[in-house]
């Protein structure tokens, strides 16, 4: 698995631990270097974008996954 793919696992992992009803729809490859990834609750929608660095670091570093998981708390919440 290259390193985007760990990422993705990782970013998955994060919001199941937040809340696992959560649908999340990630794209493929990145644009623009940022990922606009989907959380979709019941009829409810967010966006939230990532940025591919970001994606790559997240499973290793703990400052990343910190500042990503606040960002899926937060849209979690507006849903």
């Amino acid at each position: 698995m290259d390193e985007m793919e760990e990422g993705k696992q990782k970013f998955l992992e994060v919001v199941r631990e937040i809340d696992g009803s959560v649908q999340v729809v990630i794209p493929v490859t990145p644009s623009n270097s940022m990922f606009l990834i989907s959380l979709t609750k019941g009829s409810n929608r967010k966006f939230i974008t990532v940025p591919e660095d970001d994606m790559i670091d997240l499973p290793n570093e703990v400052s990343i996954r910190t500042k990503v998981a606040k960002t899926v708390k937060d849209a979690i919440a507006a849903l």
